[in-house]
């Protein structure tokens, strides 16, 4: 489990294929401070965990379900990823919690300067977009986001200086996949509400059914 808060940016130094497996080696210096082989470290939000490590990189292993579902398929080698290592209880939650578990990717439809942020339009499916709810929040390539707007097929995130250049956010143009996982709340409520139709779980359902005031 994770934060939401990138750590640092890594670089993919090799990738090797065998069969229905994936392997990326990884360069990275901050994630693998305290780390051992068996923990979990976050690669553009997908949780993956550690095969073999260096003082100066970690391999890890991408199964063909992963590499289906995520943006991970499309990284080749000198990508730069996000990169943050598992939560544990002296960590703060300064973002939310981000499982790992990537619910599909989104497309990148648009850029815009407002000010001093920069606005996103980030296009994904109806069946990720019911998830989603005016300022909840989202992991997009693992990086913890506020929702600004939500429409049928869209929404939107405001990016700061700070997130701008501490995440590969700034590397991303329009037209490009990214990593998305919806809130987990969202997810539950929906299993807790099974017999109940609706299109979308937003903030006017969470108050109805008791989750928010």
């Amino acid at each position: 489990m994770f934060t939401g808060i990138i750590e640092e940016i890594g670089l993919i130094k090799a990738i090797t294929k065998k069969s229905d497996i994936c392997l990326f080696e990884i360069a990275a210096k901050k994630v693998l401070e305290g780390t051992k082989i068996g923990d979990s470290i976050s690669v553009n939000g997908v949780c993956l965990t550690v095969k073999k490590m260096t003082t100066r990189s970690f391999q890890a292993e991408l199964l063909a379900e992963t590499r289906s579902r995520t943006t991970l398929s499309l990284c080749k080698k000198d990508s730069r990823v996000n990169l943050e290592r598992a939560l544990t209880l002296s960590k703060p939650i300064g973002g939310h919690i981000v499982a790992g578990h990537v619910d599909g990717m989104g497309t990148i439809k648009r850029k815009v300067s407002r000010l001093k942020d920069l606005i996103f339009e980030i296009g994904c499916e109806k069946k990720i977009i019911k998830y989603i709810v005016e300022k909840g929040s989202i992991a997009v390539n693992g990086i913890s986001l506020t929702v600004c707007d939500v429409s049928v097929q869209s929404f939107t995130v405001h990016i700061i200086k700070q997130t701008l250049n501490n995440t590969t956010l700034s590397d991303v143009s329009n037209g490009q996949k990214v990593n998305i996982e919806t809130d987990i709340i969202s997810k539950y409520v929906e299993r807790l509400c099974p017999q109940k139709k609706y299109d979308k779980i937003d903030s006017d359902f969470l108050r109805k059914s008791g989750f928010t005031q």
